[in-house]
């Protein structure tokens, strides 16, 4: 079917046609055009949402992708990347394949069409041209013929007309003789322009407008051919990402089957794992106890000679609570100064032959406070101050390992990285030894020097940690030796950095304390153990108050004595340690232990908190 035979008279329906053809073209460039904005848009709002949820560096966010299901929504969010990525890549070629095609096609096809409807337009002006010639010498043929006829009838009644002279008559007939002369002209005139107008109407119908028509409706099926192609190529450009996005979401669902639970749950157990053992059972407080003992100076010990069980404080029974739980330790026994003075009504025990227990304690908080109790107050004042001890002393046992196993590997890698140095320096300096014009051998010795220093002050790093890490590994029950008892307590290396002082003395199974233990901590103590524990800072505000349950006796530094009944004030908990800091006036304060007083907190003081 050809448009120049069946629509030969329809050249301005034709022209709003294939003006409408261009505008839907158009609009569907528009169209892809906009959806190219809506993917990238898209894409850069999930690689947004990705960079958004991305685990920051040297952070504490970092540390939680350790975890299988943290890993797996990492990958989540790398494998949105990725799927933002192919959204950028169908525009792109959404772009260049369609739009950027199609804007060239239609400039093309505007310059198309107005050549061929300039050419039709052309074709009928000239018709319009030939038909109104046709019509002049229609009209110029009518005219002279009316004329010729009525100079005919004029020349016939003048020589009918008897009255009309000759020479009349004679004018007459020579003027009808001109007038049907023109006439004739005229109508062979007319002739001449019909068969030329017939002519040239039949190569418009036939020739002109059919081949004008033919290319206008060649380009409007080129459009409407390209526009196919276009919505093919747009299928198309969808099609070719499919299986990357396939394999992005397959990504996905291999990190989601990769989360174990188990695994999870190990790395909870290495993460939170402190080393302590569960506390044991509570013993029976035995407030009977003053009732049935005997007045004595200096022994608090039941008689054996009773007949009844003695009590031991801090035996073999006695657990520590303090990780999960708030201290419940039974009271100390008073020391020297719970004497009949101090208890005039109560019993006197018999005679033990044991040594006073007064003196037992002075023994104690001589040795044994200086390494654990004034050791702990420390790390809570550096923590207070925010500084970190650089043994992870104020970590538990089993995070202190870990920490400090970190930092021995993180020695060993720079110390490799140095000796690697050394070496690349060492294997210079040879070829400049051999070749000289290369370079001066010389200029390497100080580089060489320094790197050599840098690896020694490493290697005493190194071991400096190494140390504390066996040292930490020989107190955890699990890596230690089984023998971790004595006398049916804990070692004193078991667990540093929260048993209280009370806890921290081992009694025998006879119910007197050991010796042993002290002695052997007694050596470690350094003399300069105390030069720095208490600097000069702003007074601490009260937090609450204390009630003194028995007398104590402050004979070392850091302590405050006490008397049995005494009202003091509270400025420090105790942090794990045993010790508890309180002040009886501006002047006055010092440290006690956490069972010879009965602690009330003032829940809205500043800086109260309960250390558990």
């Amino acid at each position: 079917m050809s448009w120049g035979t069946e629509l030969w008279d329809q050249f301005d329906n034709l022209e709003k046609h294939t003006q409408w053809g261009i505008d839907v073209l158009e609009k569907y460039i528009k169209f892809v055009k906009e959806r190219t904005e809506i993917e990238l848009s898209y894409a850069k709002q999930l690689r947004n949402l990705s960079k958004k949820y991305q685990p920051k560096k040297n952070s504490k966010e970092e540390e939680e992708y350790r975890y299988t299901s943290c890993k797996a929504f990492l990958s989540t969010l790398n494998e949105m990347n990725d799927y933002a990525g192919q959204h950028e890549v169908i525009s792109e070629n959404m772009t260049s394949q369609i739009t950027t095609d199609l804007a060239r096609f239609v400039q093309e096809l505007k310059q198309e069409r107005k050549s061929n409807f300039h050419d039709g337009r052309k074709a009928q002006q000239h018709m319009e041209t030939c038909w109104k010639q046709l019509e002049s010498s229609k009209r110029r043929f009518e005219r002279d013929c009316k004329e010729a006829d009525r100079a005919q009838q004029y020349f016939e009644k003048m020589d009918a007309d008897i009255n009309v002279t000759k020479a009349d008559v004679e004018k007459a007939r020579q003027q009808a003789q001109i007038r049907h002369q023109m006439a004739e002209d005229s109508k062979a005139d007319y002739s001449s322009s019909l068969q030329k107008f017939n002519q040239e109407q039949h190569e418009y119908y036939h020739t002109h407008i059919p081949s004008i028509f033919q290319k206008i409706q060649e380009m409007e099926e080129r459009r409407i051919v390209r526009i196919g192609e276009s919505m093919k190529t747009y299928a198309e450009v969808d099609r070719q990402v499919i299986p990357i996005i396939g394999k992005c979401l397959d990504g996905i669902v291999k990190a989601a089957e990769a989360i174990n639970q188990k695994s999870d749950s190990q790395l909870v157990i290495e993460a939170y794992k402190s080393g302590f053992e569960p506390p044991g059972d509570i013993e029976f407080e035995d407030y009977t106890q003053p009732m049935k003992r005997t007045v004595s100076d200096n022994s608090l010990s039941n008689s054996r000679g009773d007949g009844k069980p003695e009590l031991k404080f801090g035996g073999k029974s006695k657990g520590k609570l303090w990780p999960f739980i708030k201290k419940n330790k039974p009271p100390p026994p008073p020391p020297a100064s719970a004497s009949p003075s101090a208890v005039p009504n109560g019993p006197q025990s018999p005679k033990q032959q044991k040594e006073p227990l007064s003196h037992r304690f002075n023994e104690f908080m001589i040795s044994k406070p200086k390494i654990h109790c004034f050791r702990s107050l420390k790390r809570g004042l550096s923590l207070k101050l925010g500084a970190t001890p650089e043994d992870f002393s104020n970590l538990p046992p089993e995070q202190r390992r870990k920490k400090l196993q970190q930092k021995v590997d993180e020695l060993n890698k720079e110390i490799q990285k140095e000796m690697d140095q050394r070496d690349a320096i060492t294997k210079m300096k040879d070829v400049y030894l051999k070749n000289p014009q290369m370079g001066d051998p010389a200029s390497l010795d100080h580089k060489l020097t320094e790197v050599s220093q840098n690896i020694e002050k490493l290697r005493l790093e190194a071991q400096k940690f190494e140390a504390w890490l066996a040292e930490v590994e020989g107190r955890l029950p699990a890596r230690g030796e089984q023998a971790r008892r004595q006398s049916g307590m804990y070692d004193g290396q078991g667990a540093p950095t929260a048993n209280s002082c009370a806890q921290d003395r081992e009694s025998s199974p006879d119910g007197s304390y050991t010796e042993e233990r002290s002695q052997e901590n007694e050596v470690k103590v350094l003399a300069t153990d105390f030069d720095d524990e208490f600097d000069d800072e702003e007074p601490l505000p009260a937090i609450g108050t204390c009630k003194a349950l028995y007398t104590f006796e402050g004979q070392n530094e850091g302590t405050i004595s006490v008397i049995e009944g005494e009202i003091l004030y509270v400025i420090e908990e105790d942090k794990g340690d045993g010790w508890t800091r309180i002040r009886r006036n501006e002047d006055e304060e010092g440290y006690v232990p956490t069972s010879y007083v009965e602690v009330y907190l003032d829940k809205n003081a500043k800086g109260a908190k309960t250390y558990i």
